[in-house]
C-alpha cells in the first residue's frame, strides 16, 4: 500500500521544501473533504487556519478515532502515525508539516497502540 500523503492525497498535500533531513508539506482542504489512509513520520505541524477534523487511525492505533480542534497559529508535535482525516468543521484546514527523515528514537512497545493526532503542548 502506498502511504505517502503526497501520493495518496495529491489534491490536498504538496511538497514545498525537501532536503536530506526534512520534508515540508502544505496541506489545504475545505469543509467536508476527506483523505484516504496515509502515513506521517515524526513531524511538527503548524496551523495556518483554525480547524476541526476527525482522524481515524490505522491498525496500529487500534481502529480508534479522535476529533481534533486547533486554533490558528499553533505548532504541535505529531508523532509518527497512519490515519485518514475528515474535515468536520465549517472552515478550511490549512497546515504546514515539517516531516523528520530520521528514525524515531524509541520504537512502539510490543502490544502498544500508536498515537493518533497531534499531542498537546
Amino acid at each position: 500500500m502506498q502511504s505517502d500523503p503526497v501520493v495518496t492525497n495529491p489534491q490536498f498535500y504538496r511538497v514545498i521544501f525537501e532536503n536530506a533531513r526534512v520534508r515540508v508539506l502544505e496541506y489545504l482542504d475545505r469543509p467536508g473533504d476527506e483523505t484516504v489512509p496515509h502515513r506521517h513520520p515524526d513531524s511538527v505541524m503548524f496551523t495556518l487556519t483554525a480547524f476541526q477534523r476527525r482522524l481515524s487511525g490505522g491498525p496500529a492505533a487500534g481502529g480508534r478515532f479522535v476529533d481534533v480542534e486547533l486554533p490558528e497559529g499553533v505548532a504541535r508535535w505529531l508523532p509518527a502515525q497512519e490515519h485518514s482525516g475528515f474535515n468536520i468543521g465549517q472552515t478550511a484546514t490549512h497546515t504546514i508539516f515539517v516531516e523528520l527523515k530520521e528514525p524515531a528514537p524509541v520504537p512502539l512497545p510490543p502490544g502498544g497502540t500508536a498515537p493518533l493526532g497531534p499531542l498537546p503542548d
